[in-house]
């Protein structure tokens, strides 16, 4: 009975049992194949008939989720543990890494954790892949003998399978790389909210438009970030930029420039309503230039030297057809000095004035304590327009270096924002862009679809990690991915991850033809 039921199993039967079998039959054929293969005399066909190993592995897996799916239906066990793993982690090839790595550890080889850590890991992994052939073995009966239905004994085993499964999933992965605890997540979504909080101020202050929205302009999502620091930090000051809960409590997106914001918020504070428009509408444009982000002393008090306070100036106070003089700079100089002097001996009387009411009062409390300090932050800046250019450098440098340095998790943010924030009738727009161009132009490759390096053909693993590139969009190792350069005419201003290939023949070929 078991033969002829066997005979009736075609490759081309849909139910997941069927094709478990035909993938089961595929892993054991290849193992068989390379157990009697000698890596010595033919080492490319070893490396061939692995790679095959793994991809039949991977199908033969991904059967075994469909059937669980139909006999286990409402009793396995939760899966919310992946909200907390990183975008590049959460593919559908995981599972066969994960086995990979199982068997490492049960053969005692610790190769992406210490020794120490797989040492503790090293009994689930053993008994995972018990559980692993156990399931195989009874579904391969299940599949052969025609019986209709779950066994009890086969429906036992595939929870125990599923349970540690996930045990192991999430232990292995929380060793390998850090895993966003629950308080962090709760940040990130503090964050999204403050972001919705800015696109909707600046639709209501004419800064973007609905169109740019519904349309997934990449300048929009540069825009987004740069202005929620200000939101964050002077219309929402008790959300996620929240500075007075110290660095600990920020998000560790914001965390890394708690200082810089501070200052930024400090000097925000004393812009006018005029000032603090024309800094928002210059944050939606691409316009650069400066200092880079944390090479800025000038931004607040704290640079007092001469020196310094000249480097601050970037506006020319002259005409560009007039030589500026000796005696023009000199009296400058003078006039500068007398502004500081002027400030220093404000700010002490007002101080005194505080102790003489008592000692206990704040100066920004008195009658004028808010102007002398606004008064010495505006000293140390030539102009008006030289303060908005300070601010907006810093602002979109660490506006920046988010997009670069936390790209996974600005992506998942931006996604959540977009979502909200997008017409729901724009179906056209839906279509037309797809869910790929919402974050970046050229459309990046799935990492599910890539499993070798683009460039050098290198298979990925958990230290050999996948990164795109920001001017082609293909995924490479780091190897082949190690240049950085900006796309101007992808609006990124600092320079970002290209690969080898587009740092040689697209950017500097096009800086050579420039």
């Amino acid at each position: 009975m078991p033969v002829f039921c066997f005979c009736l199993l075609q490759r081309s039967d849909s139910r997941p049992l069927a094709q478990f079998f035909f993938a089961d039959e595929e892993v054991n054929r290849i193992t068989a194949e390379l157990n009697g293969l000698d890596l010595r005399k033919d080492p490319q066909k070893y490396l061939v008939l692995l790679n095959q190993l793994r991809q039949s592995q991977d199908n033969m897996l991904r059967s075994i989720e469909l059937v669980m799916e139909d006999y286990l239906a409402g009793q396995r066990c939760s899966r919310d543990y992946y909200i907390k793993f990183p975008d590049e982690i959460r593919q559908e090839n995981l599972g066969v890494q994960l086995w990979f790595a199982a068997e490492c550890l049960s053969a005692g080889s610790f190769l992406e954790v210490r020794e120490s850590e797989g040492q503790l890991l090293r009994p689930l992994a053993e008994q995972l892949l018990r559980c692993l052939e156990e399931a195989r073995h009874q579904l391969r009966e299940q599949s052969v003998s025609g019986m209709q239905g779950c066994p009890a004994a086969l429906r036992s085993t595939l929870l125990r399978y599923d349970s540690v499964f996930s045990q192991f999933e999430l232990s292995y992965i929380s060793t390998v790389m850090p895993v966003k605890s629950a308080e962090e997540l709760q940040k990130q979504q503090e964050i999204v909210v403050l972001f919705c909080e800015t696109v909707d101020r600046a639709l209501k202050l004419g800064y973007i438009t609905q169109d740019l929205i519904d349309g997934y302009e990449p300048l929009v999502m540069f825009t987004i970030p740069r202005l929620a620091i200000i939101c964050g930090l002077l219309i929402f000051p008790d959300g996620p930029l929240n500075l007075q809960q110290g660095s600990e409590n920020m998000s560790s997106l914001f965390r890394p420039f708690f200082t810089l914001l501070q200052k930024i918020r400090d000097l925000l504070r004393v812009l006018t309503k005029e000032e603090l428009s024309i800094l928002e509408r210059r944050l939606c444009t691409t316009e650069s230039g400066g200092h880079p982000c944390g090479e800025d002393p000038q931004l607040l008090p704290g640079a007092d030297t001469e020196e310094q306070y000249e480097g601050s100036v970037q506006e020319p106070l002259c005409s560009p057809h007039e030589c500026p003089s000796p005696f023009r700079s000199s009296r400058l100089l003078h006039l500068r000095n007398f502004l500081r002097f002027f400030t220093s001996v404000l700010t002490n009387l007002v101080k005194w004035l505080c102790r003489l009411r008592g000692g206990q009062q704040d100066t920004e409390r008195l009658p004028g304590g808010r102007d002398a300090m606004r008064v010495a932050l505006r000293a140390r800046y030539s102009s008006s327009s030289d303060m908005i250019h300070r601010l907006f450098v810093c602002i979109s440098g660490v506006a920046d270096q988010l997009q670069t340095n936390f790209a996974s998790d600005m992506r998942a943010i931006l996604k959540c924002v977009f979502e909200l924030i997008v017409s729901r009738n724009d179906s056209e727009s839906e279509g037309k862009h797809g869910k790929n161009h919402l974050f970046c132009l050229p459309v990046w490759v799935p990492d599910n679809e890539c499993t070798h390096c683009t460039a050098c053909k290198a298979p990925f693993t958990f230290l050999r990690r996948r990164h795109h590139c920001r001017c082609c969009g293909k995924i490479f190792c780091g190897r082949c991915s190690s240049k950085e350069a900006p796309l101007p005419q992808f609006g990124q201003i600092q320079p970002v991850r290209v690969c080898n290939h587009c740092f040689y023949f697209h950017v500097v070929g096009e800086t050579t033809q420039l």
